[in-house]
């Protein structure tokens, strides 16, 4: 019985502790926005918590890992826009040298980019699935491009 309440005691002192911490209650905080796909948010509130306490290891991780999508979400959205500026210059009916240059660049940069962004580990399997599906469309409209 002894060991039962010692035990309760530690449990709800740890409990306390990690609840009312700054940096640990903003290190859950961020925990949530990276769960809900916020990474800016989840970044900005681990780097806080970090700020707080450098030894708490989930504000480092969840900073890291919000870093890491981050660059995932930079890439998507780069390609959604360069990809609707090649739609825009595929609407016309022939599309002129200068404009096929400058899609077989938009490829090859966004190409290029995606050679660093798989690079890193991440584990949110959507973004890594939908960079991968822009990759592959850019490889294809290089090579459309670069035969034509």
């Amino acid at each position: 019985m002894k060991y039962v309440i010692i035990t309760i005691v530690t449990f709800l002192s740890l409990g306390a502790y990690f609840l009312l911490n700054p940096s640990y209650e903003k290190s859950l905080e961020s925990k949530y926005y990276y769960m809900v796909g916020e990474y800016d948010t989840a970044e900005t509130l681990a780097k806080e918590a970090f700020s707080l306490n450098p030894y708490n290891r989930m504000a480092a991780t969840v900073m890291t890992q919000s870093q890491t999508a981050l660059i995932f979400v930079r890439y998507i959205d780069q390609s959604k826009k360069y990809i609707h500026e090649i739609s825009k210059m595929a609407e016309s009916k022939s599309i002129d040298d200068a404009e096929k240059a400058k899609i077989k660049l938009m490829s090859e940069i966004m190409i290029d980019s995606y050679k660093k962004v798989i690079s890193t580990v991440f584990i949110d399997k959507k973004l890594v699935e939908e960079a991968a599906h822009y990759h592959k469309e850019f490889v294809e409209l290089n090579e459309k491009v670069s035969t034509q």
